[in-house]
């Protein structure tokens, strides 16, 4: 509804004069009509009179209805109440004068009143259909908002799915090489002492004449390590698969003795002096017997390998075994080499990561995927002088132990 204060002066007066000259036309009409119809209608028939009060009011407003009142209450009083043609009146018409004039208020008031209402209502119903309007555009660029949000969570699902897909088949080809890599370095020790076997033994049998008693040992120790290198294929398969290792009971030094043994060779070419300290003391320990031998064998042989390019000072490997704890074992292999970049000491038990130029990154990722397995852990240290020490710990046996 448009407030008349907001409607500019120049404009308003117009209008208003417009809408009481209605009140007084409405007015004329109703006293024109009683005049032609005074013979018909009674003295206090003044019902033409309220319908213009009640016009005036209804389409001119409050003013223009007080207007149609005044006009009306004067025009019915010069015209119908004696004495007539005169303003004046006698003291018998005061009552129906009276009450014709509080009908006509009441009719203005009234009549104005059911405008202004049905307006306010009127303009309610307006302001609700346009919030309606206006909430229903709201909505509809809400949902098609949720849609396009639902389109976008739909494509980045798929994504995600494809990607999970993606990681699963990496994860499965990595898992693969990684298990080809290990086999490959750690069947490498068994074979190499096979074909140098194979070697003395031919050579056993090209001397005049043949030595026999060389050869048969040398067969014998082929046979060994074949069977050696079929042991370790499968105790190494059975690090990545859900199979559980064969728990057994094993005493560590005997362990370290026989590695010592399969790398003795190695320490003689690499003219390394080998020594073991081994604590009688400890008890025995459970757990895979070529899986833990294994582990031995690779960290003598890492720490040979790092005492081949020293010069100007002893190459010395120590191995030790010792009781750390009233239930668990400590084995460390010390060597005075040429030690680990500082930078690179928490990346050296990384799968595929290796500082050697014909190393594969294997060997000590598989050794202590292996001690975890078995309840321990694996770790190095930089020694105070020269060289590095790799140690790892064993649970004991509580039967053992008790």
């Amino acid at each position: 509804m448009i407030r008349s204060d907001s409607i500019p002066a120049a404009r308003r007066i117009p209008s208003t004069l417009l809408l009481h000259g209605l009140a007084v036309a409405l007015v004329a009409a109703a006293l024109a009509l009683t005049l032609l119809l005074q013979d018909l209608v009674a003295t206090s028939g003044y019902f033409l009179f309220y319908a213009a009060v009640g016009a005036s009011a209804w389409f001119g407003g409050k003013w223009s209805g007080w207007l149609a009142v005044i006009l009306s209450t004067l025009v019915v009083d010069y015209f119908f109440i004696p004495p007539i043609h005169s303003f004046g009146m006698d003291r018998q018409a005061l009552p129906i004068f009276l009450e014709f004039a509080a009908s006509s208020l009441l009719a203005s008031w009234f009549s104005s009143w059911r405008k202004q209402a049905d307006s306010l209502l009127k303009h309610a119903r307006d302001e609700l259909q346009m919030r309606v309007e206006e909430r229903t555009v709201e909505l509809q660029q809400t949902n098609q908002q949720l849609l396009a949000e639902m389109a976008e969570r739909k494509r980045a699902e798929n994504a995600y799915y494809e990607a999970q897909a993606d990681l699963a088949r990496v994860t499965r080809l990595s898992a693969m090489g990684a298990l080809a890599a290990s086999i490959s370095h750690e069947i490498n020790q068994p074979l190499t002492a096979v074909v140098t076997n194979a070697d003395a033994c031919m050579l056993w049998l090209s001397s005049k004449p043949p030595n026999l008693e060389e050869t048969r040992a040398a067969v014998d120790c082929i046979a060994r390590e074949g069977t050696r290198a079929s042991d370790v294929v499968r105790h190494i398969r059975a690090i990545f698969t859900k199979g559980s290792p064969e728990r057994t009971r094993v005493h560590v030094n005997e362990l370290i003795r026989e590695a010592c043994a399969l790398v003795q060779m190695e320490a003689s070419r690499n003219k390394v002096a080998f020594e073991t300290e081994l604590d009688s003391d400890h008890p025995a320990a459970m757990g895979d017997r070529v899986q833990l031998q294994q582990v031995i064998v690779n960290l003598i042989l890492n720490g040979i390998e790092a005492l081949s390019g020293v010069t100007g000072r002893p190459r010395r490997l120590v191995v030790r075994s010792t009781t750390n704890g009233p239930d668990e074992i400590l084995v460390a292999v010390c060597d005075s080499g040429v030690g680990i970049d500082p930078k690179d000491e928490r990346r050296i038990f990384d799968a595929f990561f290796t500082t050697k130029d014909q190393g594969m990154g294997m060997g000590l990722a598989i050794s202590q995927s292996i001690i975890e397995a078995h309840g321990g852990r694996l770790w190095a240290t930089a020694n105070s002088d020269h060289g590095m020490t790799f140690q790892f710990t064993l649970p004991s046996d509580p039967e053992a132990a008790s």
